[in-house]
């Protein structure tokens, strides 16, 4: 369904340390998924201007990177794939710059960029290099990013097939550019402390914020969960799924007291 502009939204925090993060209010960072049909222009003019009421600075960023080999990955041919991919990113981006626009947002700071645009960010660069290690070292973590596949494209695919190595291995990739965001937003974009909002929780979150060692989100990044009310009533909402052939596709917290910016500033 679409969002009104003075829709609002359920908010679940993953911990009481993301629900303190929450509070604060720095930095939220939105990731959006190319050929996803969720992500309306107007419901990014909702998530903007309810963004924009409670966060200092607003991201917006863009899945880019590894769109065309998943196309390719799950059935089309290569030349397809690349005009296929071109054209969704193309469509996420002015949907997104749509939304944002027609927000009309107030003082808070809302910026748009497509994930590749961090590839020469040295700090991204890293946290990639490590995401990258532990998916070779670490079996708690693969097996986290194989549920987390399994579940976004897995159970899409014809009944009785099951992924390929060569299928996974593209979406390890997928996720793989995106991972550093909730691990360390802070560091990568240079802010206090970053809330990443969903619409749905992953799989992988039981992983990133757990206690123990390995591959681990730092003390000021939280996890939220973000949906429209309404979806609380209804169900879920629907799944960023990576960007597959349309033949292919198919703990609760309490919700924080929010504070508008001013009130923060003020507090």
């Amino acid at each position: 369904m679409t969002i009104t502009a003075d829709a609002s939204f359920e908010v679940l925090p993953f911990t009481r340390t993301c629900r303190h993060i929450w509070e604060d209010g720095d930095h939220v960072l939105i990731g959006v998924s190319p050929g996803n049909s969720y992500f309306s222009s107007e419901r990014i003019t909702s998530l903007a201007q309810w963004a924009t009421t409670r966060f200092a600075q607003v991201d917006f960023v863009y899945a880019d990177l590894h769109v065309d080999r998943m196309f390719a990955a799950f059935g089309y041919t290569r030349e397809h794939a690349e005009k296929r991919a071109a054209k969704e990113i193309k469509a996420v981006r002015r949907r997104i710059l749509k939304g944002v626009e027609e927000s009309r947002p107030p003082q808070a700071e809302i910026r748009v960029r497509a994930l590749s645009e961090f590839q020469s960010n040295p700090v991204y660069q890293l946290l990639h290099r490590r995401v990258l290690h532990f998916l070779e070292t670490d079996d708690e973590f693969r097996k986290g990013c194989e549920k987390m596949a399994l579940h976004f494209v897995g159970s899409k695919l014809p009944e009785g097939e099951s992924m390929t190595d060569a299928q996974l291995q593209v979406c390890f990739d997928y996720m793989a550019a995106e991972l550093p965001f909730f691990v360390d937003t802070p560091s990568i974009l240079d802010v206090p402390s970053s809330v990443a909002a969903y619409h749905v929780r992953m799989p992988l979150t039981d992983v990133l914020f757990a206690r123990g060692g390995g591959l681990r989100a730092t003390r000021n990044q939280a996890y939220a969960v973000v949906r429209p009310e309404a979806a609380a009533a209804t169900g879920p909402a629907p799944g960023t799924t990576p960007p597959v052939p349309p033949q292919h596709t198919a703990a609760q917290h309490t919700a924080p007291t929010e504070r508008n910016v001013d009130e923060r500033r003020a507090a």
